[in-house]
């Protein structure tokens, strides 16, 4: 009797776990995704990119083939995006669904799209209940607690979970971590839109794009925030355990641009703007635009893989900074820290 090495014996029982995946590392067969949301245009740019017969590297072996369309009639934007994107998704012949629970019997893996971060917690629940790889678009929750219970509740089923604004993997973001004119990291000013919607706090709704920018670039480890809001403008600035500082600076009034300022130990460095490489030496590197095509690729290989591409430790930081700086405003721009917010939302659960 022949008997297999170790080394064999170990692939052949994760290829036994994880059907998605066959001898060759490569998918047996396209990954079968359902869509909870169709009221964010995500839906439907992540939907063409991953139907592109073109499609290579992580978008390939994608196919959406369920929605259950949901929607907020309390928030306007959703109210108005639904039946558009409903419409406009019709020709990758995507099914609609009518319930969670029904999406969920036809999938490999979901994600969640709704543009109201209130009903993520109950839309996460049934998916991880089903033990399916489970990718959030932004903002992952509406509340630091309902982030902490999302990831707990997959963390205890053992659900690979992510969720991250598609800023996260913008190329000139994410490349200023070894930007040959910065070197180390020190810090960081970063800027963008933070329209405001009365059903989520301030910050929660779409400032997650620069705040998640921000965590691109100097990584975890923040622990105070202070805040200065008005109207026109918001300010958060972070200081980090090593002694640096980040900031985030969100616009409400004149020109919005999406990009920071990066200090770091051999020079400074405009990021550029999202979706482009960032410049070096002033000059943007040839290449394509690339907005939500890569974050989709991240996504796709998680699927594929069942290995996140963000933590969800970094995650959770990100709510615990913006939960931060919302109490900041609360005690008057007062110092508040990361670790106190966070007690207090664990508390709830």
């Amino acid at each position: 009797m022949r008997f297999c090495s170790p080394q064999i014996a170990v692939t052949c029982m994760l290829i036994c776990l994880n059907p998605l995946v066959s001898s060759a590392g490569e998918p047996s067969a396209p990954v079968k995704v359902g869509i909870i949301g169709m009221d964010s245009y995500h839906a439907l740019a992540f939907t063409q990119l991953f139907h592109d017969p073109k499609a290579e590297g992580g978008l390939a072996g994608i196919r959406v083939v369920a929605a259950f369309p949901g929607g907020s009639p309390d928030i306007a934007e959703s109210a108005e995006s639904l039946p558009k994107w409903l419409e406009q998704i019709k020709p990758f012949g995507v099914e609609m669904v009518d319930s969670i629970d029904a999406l969920l019997a036809k999938v490999d893996a979901v994600m969640i799209t709704s543009l109201d971060g209130r009903v993520h917690l109950e839309q996460a629940r049934a998916v991880i209940a089903a033990g399916k790889p489970l990718f959030i678009d932004r903002p992952l929750a509406a509340s630091l607690a309902d982030a902490v219970e999302i990831f707990r509740l997959a963390g205890e089923r053992g659900v690979p979970c992510f969720a991250c604004s598609q800023h996260r993997f913008s190329p000139g973001f994410i490349g200023m971590r070894n930007h040959p004119e910065v070197g180390r990291v020190l810090g960081c000013d970063v800027y963008g839109g933070c329209p405001r919607e009365p059903h989520h706090p301030d910050l929660f709704w779409h400032s997650i794009h620069g705040v998640e920018t921000l965590y691109t670039i100097m990584g975890p480890g923040c622990k105070s925030v202070t805040r200065a809001s008005t109207d026109q403008a918001e300010l958060v600035t972070g200081i980090w355990a090593d002694g640096r500082v980040g900031t985030y600076r969100g616009i409400r009034q004149g020109a919005v641009k999406y990009s920071a300022l990066v200090f770091g130990s051999d020079g400074i460095a405009s990021a550029g703007v999202y979706g482009y490489a960032a410049p070096v030496n002033g000059v943007v590197p040839p290449g394509r635009y690339m907005g939500y095509e890569s974050v989709a690729i991240e996504i796709g290989k998680f699927f594929k893989t069942r290995d996140p591409p963000v933590g969800a430790e970094e995650t959770i930081e990100i709510f615990a900074f913006l939960e931060a700086a919302e109490e900041s405003k609360r005690q008057g721009g007062a110092p508040v820290t990361l670790e106190s917010v966070l007690l207090k939302a664990r508390a709830k659960k």
